[in-house]
């Protein structure tokens, strides 16, 4: 089965288009969890086990270890061990280099990391992003039209008749012969967001921005499926990991998962009577 095959079988074995990001960002966990590398492992691992059953996908982002040096490292390999292989793991790095270092990226994250989709940077072109789709059971979400508002210096300017993130788009639709590309589109964009998606086609799209950065849920889940007839995920960070600053932060971010998930299928249970 392809990547993206994979990961509609998630989805739809935990009814669930969320994913949740894993910015283990220090200054908003409770200080209990932050002095110590076991401490940030200790409530990775609590988010994790309380809502690995009702997500698709946990994002944990390298930013966030990396600043850690060796032992942040080391941390990222131990989170993603923890998470079951009943979800997926998509480490975003937004890789972007040329193709004999991209291949370096490539053996990191998937094989010594162990992820199943990363994210990557279209600058470059695709001899940055082939060495990615060599591992074909593997996936590679590429930004697209990011939910940041920087967004505009770039990727909204216009080249001929479009702007670059619709090249972007095409571009990937047609380089994914495998079914083991996505897109990166925020959901802070929901128009650019159907146009996008009527270029990509079939690709997943990875979609951010919901909840602190302004992105509405229904509009992006509605637009980045079209009406559930095709792939998208949608990440959210921030309104998990700190629903609760007490000691039972993990029942909170649950709690805050399932509301996200009831949410969805409310619109999915509307689209279909409809």
């Amino acid at each position: 089965m392809s990547a993206a095959g994979e990961l509609q079988k998630v989805q739809e074995n935990n009814n669930s288009l969320i994913c949740v990001g894993l910015d283990l960002d220090r200054k908003r966990i409770n200080p209990k969890y932050t002095a110590t590398i076991k401490g940030l492992y200790d409530f990775a691992e609590r988010i994790i086990d309380a809502t690995s059953d009702i997500v698709c996908a946990y994002k944990p982002n390298v930013a966030f270890f990396e600043e850690l040096g060796p032992e942040g490292f080391s941390l990222l390999e131990k989170v993603v061990k923890r998470i079951p292989d009943t979800v997926k793991v998509i480490i975003d790095h937004k890789m972007g280099d040329i193709g004999n270092t991209a291949a370096h990226y490539a053996t990191a994250m998937f094989e010594r990391f162990g992820a199943d989709w990363v994210t990557l940077n279209p600058y470059m072109g695709y001899d940055a992003i082939r060495p990615f789709l060599d591992y074909k059971e593997k996936g590679a979400f590429v930004l697209c039209l990011t939910s940041n508002p920087g967004s505009r210096d770039f990727q909204f300017m216009h080249v001929v008749d479009k702007p670059i993130f619709m090249y972007v788009a095409e571009k990937v639709a047609y380089w994914d012969k495998e079914q083991n590309l996505g897109l990166v589109v925020g959901a802070t964009h929901p128009q650019q967001l159907r146009n996008i998606r009527e270029v990509a086609k079939y690709v997943p799209i990875l979609i951010p921005g919901i909840g602190a950065q302004g992105g509405d849920m229904e509009q992006a889940v509605l637009a980045g499926t079209v009406d559930f007839t095709r792939i998208a995920v949608i990440n959210v960070s921030r309104s998990v990991l700190f629903a609760s600053q007490e000691d039972d932060f993990d029942k909170a971010a649950r709690a805050e998962v399932e509301k996200l998930n009831a949410a969805v299928n409310k619109l999915r249970e509307e689209k279909s009577g409809s």
